[in-house]
């Protein structure tokens, strides 16, 4: 993640792991969803990369 592009809320971002989705952001921690139930903070948030940002995801119909 670089300054000019924070994740947010909603956005899909690639990750040590795979790709998860932003689900909220607590006290500037990241939490990370990649299945229907699995839910984390994320352990290195400066190195999130954003793969698809929220309007993105709306645009292409994918809310999983």
């Amino acid at each position: 993640m670089t300054h000019e592009q924070r994740v947010e809320v909603g956005d899909e971002v690639a990750w040590a792991g795979g790709t998860a989705i932003v689900t909220d952001i607590l006290d500037g921690i990241p939490q990370l969803r990649s299945g229907p139930l699995e839910e984390w903070p994320a352990e290195r948030p400066e190195q999130l990369q954003v793969t698809r940002t929220r309007a993105q995801r709306i645009e292409d119909g994918d809310w999983r």
